[in-house]
């Protein structure tokens, strides 16, 4: 497995499986699991102060930390029992022994995942989140393993790796987990229900009693879904290993009263406008939206005949007829997109026309079109590669409606949700809830150092983020 870089020191690894034995069984990828097999994992991450005996008896040290995670981890794997398993994958062949293509599905064995515990040696949490600065990519991205891995390496790599970091003053959990497996909405119900068995081992809170994950994978006519047939002989000639293009990244706060702000200049421009409906549809998402589209597309001083687009990642499970429970474990989401426009058009419009135009496109993901997306890509298959990334378009990824900060595994609430290396590109902004609640969003936007500089020079962007609040000190 490849091991994180040397500012960091793996002093040990384990594997963790289910605590309890069941019946192998066999999770076949939809369409929406399959488009993925080319992506990274998802490396997401939580720093946390470090456990005090007053807080937490029993985890002063990392050592006693990463066993009672191991512990409770293996106990939310008798419920979330794919993530123990593997990829698999079967040839398809005609009569006569011909190839017709392959299939990929979740080999349910109990294989496990692994835990590994790091050091990083004189990293503190404050060098993890410095105030107003860019995200320290090297010193964030050692916290993660499988830095390299695609989705496809699922087949032979655990589908979720657990890098404890310990900090000077902190622990950070890595976390990788494989894309095709789940999309972000089971993958934080998941962590979720760790955190809150760990609490329980405590006696800090009673067992989880959340509404069991739904494995049964959905399919378009309703009847038992079966595999996808991709249109090669083995999943690994779909596969493309693309170097990640030098980034700055940063986290921009933006506080409740910064976004109603944001939505209430947005809705005044439609209403003046004659866009009433626009007007009355409008969300706080789109009007946020709106902003990092039209900032990005001003710091790239994109040529005058240039087109761009916003794309946003949209969950499927409530827009289908039947809709999907919440609890449906797979991968369901698409990128919408907005109508292409010149990038002079796009600033002269203004923000309401952008917000309201995310808002359309959003609106327009209906079950009839997502049904018409599965037909196409069952008629032509493809993955999802680096080169899906339109160099003049902004996209607009994870949620802030992901409960990241109640993920307390007994010690207390995170300080700060951050990410690895994985699926990054020019343009793409990740949202994360603000640590505050309340509706705050904290934005993770990654651009070229060239356009991060110019975006840096932009005052109409700044005046809507919110200066970083100090990070205050754990209690003794």
């Amino acid at each position: 497995m490849p091991m994180p870089s040397s500012m960091v020191r793996v002093v040990s690894s384990r594997t963790v499986r289910p605590s309890a034995p069941r019946p192998r069984e066999r999770i076949p990828f939809t369409s929406w699991d399959g488009v993925f097999l080319s992506a990274n994992y998802i490396q997401k991450g939580l720093l946390f102060h470090n456990p005090t005996d007053q807080a937490a008896p029993g985890l002063s040290t990392t050592a006693h930390l990463v066993d009672h995670l191991a512990a409770s981890l293996a106990d939310a794997l008798d419920v979330y029992y794919p993530v123990a398993g593997r990829f698999a994958t079967e040839q398809h062949k005609d009569e006569n022994g011909e190839v017709l293509g392959c299939s990929v599905h979740i080999d349910c064995d109990g294989q496990g995942v692994e835990v590994l515990h790091a050091v990083a040696d004189g990293v503190s949490i404050a060098d993890v989140i410095p105030p107003d600065a860019d995200v320290p990519r090297d010193v964030v991205g050692s916290f993660f393993p499988l830095d390299d891995a695609v989705n496809y390496d699922g087949v032979d790599h655990p589908l979720f790796v657990v890098q404890v970091n310990e900090l000077d003053d902190g622990v950070f959990l890595g976390f990788a987990y494989n894309h095709a497996l789940s999309d972000g909405t089971a993958f934080w119900d998941f962590v979720n229900v760790w955190a809150a068995t760990a609490r329980a081992r405590l006696g800090l809170a009673p067992p989880p009693s959340a509404t069991p994950p739904v494995f049964e994978r959905w399919s378009a006519d309703g009847g038992a879904a079966g595999p996808v047939v991709l249109p090669c002989a083995d999943p690994s000639e779909m596969i493309e290993r693309l170097p990640i293009p030098p980034l700055r990244e940063r986290m921009l706060h933006f506080s409740a009263e910064s976004l109603v702000a944001l939505k209430e200049r947005a809705r005044e421009e439609l209403l003046a406008a004659g866009d009433s409906a626009g007007a009355a549809a409008l969300t706080r998402f789109q009007a946020l939206s709106s902003l990092l589209w039209r900032g990005i597309t001003r710091a790239r001083r994109l040529a005058p005949e240039q087109e761009t687009t916003c794309r946003v990642a949209i969950n499927n499970r409530s827009r289908l007829r039947p809709q999907l429970p919440q609890e449906y474990f797979g991968t369901t989401i698409y990128a919408v997109g907005t109508e292409a426009v010149r990038a002079p058009e796009l600033l002269e419009r203004g923000h309401g026309w952008a917000a309201a135009a995310v808002g359309r496109a959003v609106a327009a993901h209906t079950d009839e079109s997502i049904r018409a997306r599965v037909a196409d890509w069952t008629a032509k298959p493809m993955v999802y590669t680096l080169r899906f990334f339109d160099p003049t378009a902004t996209m607009v990824g994870s949620s802030p409606r992901f409960d990241m900060y109640g993920c307390d595994f007994g010690w207390g609430s995170p300080v700060a949700a951050r990410s690895g290396k994985g699926n990054k590109s020019d343009g793409k902004t990740s949202l994360y809830p603000g640590r505050e609640g309340g509706g705050s969003i904290d934005a993770e936007l990654t651009l070229t150092p060239e356009y991060m500089a110019a975006l840096e020079e932009d005052e109409e962007f700044w005046a809507a983020v919110t200066p970083d609040a100090p990070v205050t000190k754990a209690k003794a």
